[in-house]
């Protein structure tokens, strides 16, 4: 057992951290690393989507039950008719051609109006008429709210198998995404969750991986990695995401990298690390991906730890000391670690496993809550 999150739109991130069973930008995803009915959902396991950032899996359920939802028709099932309006000859003028959008204002001005709708208003928008479909399910929604600088950040994730939830932390309010396809290697294995682009990564058995679009609210079946493999770091850019290290299907400790590009939906072989390592995270800092931390052979447990909880917010590297329960800065002038605080009293874990730590916009999210009667 154990969650995921992650986050979509803005920047997103992604991080499992499930017990041992084993945050996304606008246009891109909303960002909360990893995970409410049925919006249009954008970039928490805990992942952020509609541009990703995210990361971080949580084992607790949420401890009340969500307020009312909204709810949005999948955009798979729009198909709004275009509408006639009338001009001042008595012609009729059809709005589904993309020449003008709502009436009279405009195609240019009736972006810049969806443009500042939240995310989770898609759905309906897209039911409208085939020009506001075409514009949310072709990604250029969201391409021009990334221009815009608009992001809203959500956190996707998983309590339960095949199921993900998102939150949308602006309305205080939980969007349900559709169930997972079926398939009994998600049922009991190791899973994974990455965060990218306007899309939510979900790994099982290392090669059999299931895709998210918050175009048009469904999963599908994705292509595998070059090396498919379980236990990585992982870290998402825009729409560009970087996965290093952890084991393929015999267990061997992997040193090789990949980078997915979430448009063209194809896995490109990056340089491998100077050292095999499993359990490790990833962050992107300074333009650069860092692999931090983890496992390697004869099970030595290099410097910091495996799996360390870190997340990057505006460019700075941030720490969860789940053992002195500890929120920590990197020092990159110094070369050493500030502690800020503490973490919440209640995110209780198991050696760091049940416990995200993302980050969210400007902010850094915990995941996580107290122990079950039976441990969880």
């Amino acid at each position: 057992g154990g969650g995921e999150a992650m986050m979509l739109e803005g920047k997103s991130c992604l991080v499992s951290r499930s017990l041992p069973s084993y945050c996304d930008p606008d246009s891109d995803w909303a960002f909360l690393l990893s995970g409410s009915k049925r919006p249009a959902p954008e970039d928490f396991r805990a992942e952020d989507m509609e541009e990703v950032d995210a990361g971080g899996s949580s084992s607790g359920k949420r401890s009340k039950s969500p307020s009312p939802q909204p709810h949005t028709p999948d955009i798979t099932e729009s198909h709004g008719s275009s509408r006639h309006a009338s001009s001042g000859s008595g012609g009729g003028e059809q709005q589904g051609s993309g020449a003008n959008l709502i009436g009279e204002i405009g195609r240019d001005l009736s972006i810049n109006c969806l443009l500042r709708l939240s995310r989770s208003d898609y759905g309906s928008v897209a039911s409208l008429n085939r020009d506001f479909n075409s514009l949310v399910r072709n990604g250029e929604i969201y391409r021009l709210r990334r221009q815009n600088g608009i992001a809203e950040h959500w956190v996707y994730f998983s309590c339960n198998v095949l199921e993900w939830d998102a939150y949308d932390p602006y309305r205080e309010r939980w969007i349900q995404v559709p169930k997972m396809p079926p398939d009994e290697c998600f049922m009991c294995s190791d899973k994974e969750s990455l965060a990218v682009g306007t899309e939510l990564l979900v790994f099982g058995m290392a090669h059999i991986v299931f895709r998210y679009s918050i175009l048009t609210n469904s999963w599908t079946r994705a292509d595998p990695m070059n090396s498919p493999r379980c236990l990585f770091g992982s870290t998402s850019v825009g729409e560009k995401a970087y996965v290093a290290g952890g084991t393929d299907a015999s267990g061997k400790i992997l040193s090789s990298a990949e980078m997915y590009d979430s448009v063209t939906h194809t896995w490109t072989p990056l340089p491998s690390m100077n050292r095999a390592r499993k359990m490790c995270s990833g962050v992107f800092l300074d333009g650069k991906f860092y692999v931090i931390g983890g496992v390697t052979n004869n099970n030595q447990v290099l410097t910091c730890g495996a799996p360390p909880l870190i997340a990057v917010v505006n460019n700075q590297l941030y720490a969860a000391d789940y053992s002195e329960k500890d929120v920590k800065k990197y020092d990159k002038l110094n070369n050493k670690w500030i502690a800020l605080g503490k973490l919440p009293e209640r995110s209780v874990s198991m050696n760091g496993w049940g416990l995200a730590f993302r980050a969210c916009g400007d902010r850094l999210i915990v995941i996580g809550g107290p122990r079950t009667s039976i441990g969880g």
